[in-house]
């Protein structure tokens, strides 16, 4: 079976992975590179050279005729970028979100189905064995969940610059949001109803409008809720910054990340997808209210690094591609964890709650 030919679009954090991953992984050959900027150069170096160099994507996909395009550019590229790939005939890995709008979003999930080529969409947490186990133990904990989680990052240095750029287009509870609403919607496979959110803008340094802290609150048909919160900037707080927290009437499951969890860690992209270890509560008591069995550590010892996550990723996106895998839930999933982020964003912006 002859390689996957793949064009690699934005050669940042993500990108850089992506490509390493696209050599890691065997069925797979890297056709070009896409940068504004110098970033292709220096990932082409780390690549071992040799790599087709181009500045505009147009022109590259034009003349690279891949046969994938991996899109990690800033959000509000996406919906183009990919729409233009599926319409040349592609396969499309597309970092999340999706698109920079909800109606974005739609229209490539239309070409998706048009096309009849694969979308995969950049859900890392997917392919994490610990947070797989963690949504798995969250589902026998019985109905309502409370789903506690956040991600906050005392950004500085070059992700500070990463933030602003991203905050060009959106918020942080959307663009890191659409991760945990995602675990939230696997863990209660529930229709979401409403949401109400709250933000603040802490820095003249992001475009007026937008807030770099924000938290949001779901409520399930099944009476489950959630809430999660997103803050990026030199002044946030890493106190308490990584929480990881499901409870319902059996007990709990929470996400122990000592070493992630630790100071000065809060903006490092390698400690966030860290787990550690999973500590399971049983809520059972006895006549005495005193609990009958002790708390477990679930420690898996299939922890891959950041790189090691995005090997899983490329290699599902070639399953998908070779064994013709029906993406249908991903990407209807992948739409429906950004309508509710984006209802989130209108429940700032507004002071309303949304209904769904």
């Amino acid at each position: 079976m002859k390689n996957i030919r793949v064009l690699v679009v934005g050669c940042g954090n993500m990108g850089a992975s992506h490509a390493k991953a696209y050599q890691n992984v065997a069925g797979f050959e890297i056709c070009g590179l896409v940068s504004p900027g110098n970033s292709k150069e220096v990932l082409n170096e780390a690549l071992g050279g040799g790599q087709k160099l181009y500045s505009d994507y147009y022109t590259a996909l034009a003349d690279s005729k891949p046969d994938a395009v991996c899109i990690s550019t800033y959000p509000d590229t996406h919906e183009a970028y990919s729409i233009a790939a599926l319409e040349a005939g592609c396969h499309v890995f597309l970092e999340k979100p999706i698109a920079d709008s909800l109606a974005g979003a739609i229209r490539v999930a239309e070409a998706v189905q048009k096309s009849g080529k694969k979308l995969v969409v950049g859900y890392i947490l997917r392919h994490h064995p610990s947070w797989i186990k963690f949504i798995e133990i969250a589902k026998t904990m019985g109905k309502p969940l409370v789903m506690r989680m956040n991600l906050n990052q005392q950004s500085h240095g070059y992700m500070w610059d990463v933030h602003r750029n991203l905050m060009k287009s959106l918020s942080p509870i959307v663009d890191c949001g659409v991760h945990y609403i995602d675990v939230m919607c696997q863990m209660t496979r529930s229709k979401p109803l409403r949401v109400s959110a709250i933000g603040a803008r802490m820095t003249e340094d992001i475009p007026t409008g937008n807030y770099n802290y924000g938290q949001l609150q779901i409520h399930f048909e099944d009476g489950s809720v959630g809430w999660y919160e997103a803050g990026w900037g030199p002044m946030i707080s890493q106190n308490a910054y990584f929480v990881k927290d499901v409870f319902g009437p059996k007990g709990s499951v929470s996400i122990v990340a000592k070493n992630a969890g630790g100071e000065g860690k809060s903006d490092d992209v390698e400690s966030h997808t860290k787990t550690e270890s999973l500590r399971v509560h049983h809520a059972d008591i006895d006549s005495n209210n005193e609990f009958t069995k002790d708390d477990e550590w679930v420690n898996l010892t299939d922890e891959p690094d950041h790189q090691g996550l995005c090997d899983r990723e490329q290699a599902y996106f070639l399953r998908a591609i070779q064994d013709n895998v029906d993406l249908t839930d991903h990407v209807e999933d992948a739409v429906n964890s950004l309508r509710i982020a984006f209802a989130c964003d209108e429940s700032v912006r507004t002071g309303e709650m949304v209904r769904l």
